[in-house]
């Protein structure tokens, strides 16, 4: 596995909305440092939505890029689609909570998916992104930050799936905006590291059906 690209975003507007953003990201050269809290001199502006220790990084895989250059008929650049890393060598959709990426001294765990929103259909200039990318299922994985270090573009990644029951990140995604979501699923997510606000999300939602 390589690391194909480290992506820095700076402040800019947002496209056909008020406000700024950070997730036009482009490719870096050199080293970059990646704390708890995310890549130094990464942009993260929404921090409602954006960032904190369970989101600290976002990973996007170069198999689900090569999808969308399918569907899209172009070569997406790396950056594009607002990820700090680009990652090749693994297939994207399965990918689970608490799989963990050693890149240099640095290492990841997977947390969650990302879930898109209206920037990130703004950033592409397509109104119905979020239906588009919601319905493939190739979200990316969320990471904390195990271990700080430093990373580079052309890096080889070590990767160690999660021991415990595996739930992929497409399988979290497709739980979003789910009204009953079983309670096998539910105890199955709470078995796996995922990002502390699911965490408490989903306890709730088992502790209601007792």
């Amino acid at each position: 596995m390589k690391l194909l690209a480290v992506n820095l975003g700076k402040p800019e507007r947002i496209p056909s909305k008020t406000g700024m953003t950070g997730i036009f990201k482009r490719p870096q050269v050199g080293p970059m440092r990646v704390g708890k809290l995310g890549l130094e001199g990464d942009a993260v502006l929404d921090r409602k939505h954006h960032g904190g220790v369970d989101q600290a990084i976002y990973v996007y895989f170069q198999s689900d890029y090569d999808f969308w250059d399918a569907q899209m008929g172009t070569r997406i650049q790396p950056g594009t689609f607002g990820e700090n890393l680009t990652v090749d060598g693994v297939d994207g959709m399965a990918v689970c909570v608490g799989d963990r990426f050693a890149i240099g001294g640095a290492v990841l765990e997977v947390t969650s998916h990302r879930t898109p929103c209206s920037v990130f259909a703004a950033r592409m200039g397509d109104p119905r992104w979020v239906k588009t990318f919601h319905r493939a299922g190739r979200p990316g994985a969320y990471c904390r930050v195990i271990a700080e270090g430093a990373v580079e573009a052309g890096m080889d990644v070590g990767y160690q799936k999660f021991s415990g029951e595996p739930l992929t990140i497409s399988e979290l995604m497709a739980l979003d905006g789910v009204r009953e979501i079983p309670r096998a699923t539910l105890e199955r997510a709470l078995r796996a590291p995922v990002h502390y606000k699911m965490r408490d999300d989903y306890e709730e939602r088992l502790a209601s059906l007792f």
